[in-house]
């Protein structure tokens, strides 16, 4: 596990498609945080990881422009938008993640970078796998990888992995919020993105940070469903900023000018659910 870090390449999967494991549920909209998510001695994801997209189903450029200007977004380095740095931002978001690491004592902290060339009732999903290849000595070598898969949140389960843009399909009927890019089905998968984003972060392989049984785990965004800003209840996401032109309403901004709505994750050094607003 040493050297997983170098092996390791993260491969998200978007579709239009329904998959029955999950991130995501809205079983209980505001759950108690104060178990402290357990750390099983596995490795994290650390040091400059890239990312593959694999598009299944028809999506329109100005839609993967939504997912593929968020994953640029969670990088505050150079080449990101100046747009970027109004905070509250996705960035800042992303450092709680850092707090797993330096608890776990895997002092370096993890980078996502956006690679180009693959275009090809849950929410999504992620795992690990691995791969063989030779190396020149003719010796093999195991090669570990990570991966994400997130559905169409508007055509699969809107009531569930759309909300809060989309009416819940049971608990509290409150009017849907506007989503931020003018598309539910977009930026719902943002949402269900984001936290698995985090989940693979601090368990990448299943022996990382969680909580309960491991093959249906508390992870870092699961850990607190339903919160998105200070105030969340019940069928209530937390006082948001809103957009004063669109009413839309969001957490967090992005490059490109980019809003989003980013969920709560769980902070290991104050044991709650740390949100952006």
């Amino acid at each position: 596990m040493a050297n997983a870090r170098r092996l390791v390449q993260l491969l998200f999967v978007v579709s239009i498609f329904h998959v029955s494991f999950a991130g995501r549920q809205l079983t209980e909209l505001v759950s108690d945080a104060s178990n402290l998510l357990q750390y099983h001695n596995g490795a994290l994801l650390t040091g400059d990881i890239s990312v593959n997209f694999i598009w299944y189903g028809n999506f329109k450029p100005s839609q993967k422009a939504i997912v593929s200007d968020f994953i640029t977004s969670l990088s505050s380095g150079s080449g990101v938008s100046p747009k970027s740095q109004i905070e509250p931002s996705v960035a800042t978001w992303w450092k709680t993640t850092e707090k797993y690491q330096m608890k776990s004592k895997k002092q370096r902290s993890l980078t996502l970078r956006l690679v180009d060339g693959f275009c090809s009732s849950r929410c999504g999903t992620h795992g690990s796998s691995s791969s063989s290849s030779k190396i020149p000595n003719g010796k093999g070598k195991n090669n570990k990888f990570a991966y994400i898969w997130v559905g169409n949140s508007e055509t699969q389960c809107a009531g569930q992995c759309a909300w809060p843009f989309h009416q819940p399909i049971y608990g509290p009927q409150a009017a849907p919020l506007v989503a931020p890019n003018n598309d539910v089905g977009l930026d719902g998968m943002v949402i269900n993105l984001a936290g698995l984003l985090a989940a693979t972060a601090t368990n990448p392989f299943g022996n990382g940070y969680y909580q309960g049984d491991a093959s249906a785990p508390l992870e870092a965004a699961s850990a607190c469903p339903g919160v998105y800003a200070k105030g969340a209840y019940p069928g209530y996401a937390g006082d948001l900023l809103v957009d004063s032109t669109t009413g839309a309403s969001y957490n967090a901004h992005g490059t490109n000018g980019r809003k989003y709505l980013l969920p709560a994750l769980y902070d290991p050094s104050s044991s709650t659910c740390s949100t952006l607003v």
